[in-house]
């Protein structure tokens, strides 16, 4: 029972991070003053950021950065900054990631061992006691460094991508807008942004990733000579 509770839902973890923020971004404006209106956008995902890392009693470092972007987004958006500041912003976390995972390529524990070699996911005992009996230890680990520069990429990618999304979608503000206006289409921008890269960037990179899982995992089944559903916890 308590392995279920600790599964994260994916429905709820869209609907809190992107659904509910757009909307209220888009609507709340409209009835309530924009700056309030942004803070309740930005409370939905800290909130769930923070109740998912205490549920979970362990350290996510994507969860902290994702609590890190949501913050930035709101400190540039209160400083009324726009334009290039965002652009930068979106490109900065996922080309920070990119870097962290391309460096732990040459590390004892590189990325995709981190994101692919889950215990709990993989028959990672069986896995290693055939990588062992065939003496392929050294094949696996090649893989592995393999896995993750092509996942470095992935992050890259991303970088470009959010920069130049965002460079398209806050175009600067007319100073000469009351506060109130200028607050609103920055929310507006936001909110685009946040559904556009989702949908621009995010949806092509889960299906990157989906593949570069298989390709892993293909490639785990041939080295350790299992079907690759064998080596997959049922």
């Amino acid at each position: 029972m308590k392995a279920e509770e600790s599964k994260e839902n994916p429905l709820l973890n869209i609907a809190i991070n992107i659904l509910l923020p757009v909307v209220i971004l888009n609507k709340g404006a409209k009835f309530f003053d924009a700056k309030y209106t942004l803070l309740a956008a930005l409370c939905l995902p800290l909130g769930y950021g923070v109740h998912d890392y205490v549920k979970r009693g362990k350290k996510n470092y994507v969860s902290l950065l994702g609590i890190v972007n949501i913050l930035l987004t709101g400190g540039l958006a209160l400083m009324s900054l726009t334009g290039i500041w965002f652009a930068v912003k979106e490109a900065s976390l996922p080309l920070l990631l990119g870097l962290m995972v391309l460096a732990s390529a040459w590390s004892k524990n590189p990325a995709a061992r981190l994101m692919f070699c889950n215990p709990q996911v993989l028959n990672m005992k069986e896995i290693e006691e055939r990588l062992v009996q065939f003496t392929r230890q050294s094949d696996f680990m090649r893989l592995l460094k393999r896995t993750t520069l092509w996942l470095s990429l992935s992050f890259f990618i991303s970088s470009i991508m959010n920069f130049g999304l965002a460079w398209y979608i806050f175009q600067d503000i007319d100073p000469a807008l009351a506060a109130e206006e200028h607050s609103q289409v920055l929310n507006g921008q936001i909110a685009q942004m946040t559904w556009m890269g989702f949908v621009v960037i995010a949806a092509p990179l889960m299906v990157f990733s989906g593949f570069l899982i298989y390709f892993f995992l293909k490639r785990v089944a041939t080295l350790t000579e299992l079907p690759m559903n064998a080596l997959i916890k049922s």
